[in-house]
């Protein structure tokens, strides 16, 4: 496994992104382990975030986009930080926008802040988690609205590996439907391999208990490989 996913799920348990215990997904899902990126909250942990999006960015799709792409609301910050770290590792300086969650009434009006998409782009949605995939479909037909745009690929955090509306992962069923990349910074098997009895910063964080516990919620609710 490529240092900058280990450095990234280390970060994102010290960031108390990645927890382990008890939780309810929003899809009424009881499962041992959460991913909440509204954990993110300084400025120092917005840079190193920003860092590995653009690492797995840059590996997966190179400089082939211009626009990256984030939804309301915590797509903002990630659509941010993503084109800030592209710029200052990769040289590659990308456009970025976001919609409204209600269309502006003044002013020039609209839905869309940023970048004014054009025909010729070629749009990258950046997420956090995606489980169902709802807001990906959602910004799909609203991007297209712009003749002549194309949606290339979608970045997510992690990929739950879980399965979406059907039997196959979300991310899985995205880029079977629209047809472009869908690829995560890291996946679960990654998460759990690195960590299972990996002590950070003098804890280990996911042990046999919650592994077991891990394996029965994939056992239910896991993806077709």
């Amino acid at each position: 496994m490529e240092k900058f996913k280990e450095e990234f799920i280390e970060f994102m348990v010290r960031s108390k992104v990645l927890t382990f215990g008890d939780f309810i997904t929003k899809s009424g899902r009881k499962t041992p382990f959460f991913i909440n990126t509204g954990n993110y909250s300084t400025g120092a942990q917005l840079c190193e975030l920003g860092r590995f999006y653009a690492e797995a960015l840059s590996k997966n799709l190179g400089k082939t986009f211009n626009v990256l792409f984030g939804p309301a609301y915590k797509g903002i910050p990630l659509a941010v930080t993503a084109s800030m770290a592209l710029h200052s590792r990769f040289h590659h300086d990308v456009d970025f926008c976001f919609n409204r969650k209600e269309a502006k009434d003044h002013g020039e009006g609209g839905v869309m802040v940023g970048h004014k998409l054009k025909a010729g782009d070629k749009i990258v949605i950046i997420e956090d988690v995606t489980t169902a995939g709802t807001s990906v479909r959602e910004s799909v037909p609203f991007l297209k609205h712009t003749l002549g745009v194309e949606v290339i690929g979608l970045i997510v955090s992690v990929d739950r590996m879980e399965r979406g509306v059907g039997t196959k992962s979300a991310l899985t069923e995205l880029k079977e439907e629209f047809g472009f990349a869908a690829f995560p910074i890291v996946n679960l098997d990654e998460i759990i391999n690195y960590l299972h009895n990996k002590e950070i910063d003098g804890k280990v964080i996911l042990n046999d208990e919650i592994l077991s516990r891990i394996k029965e919620y994939r056992a239910q609710y896991g993806a077709e490989s």
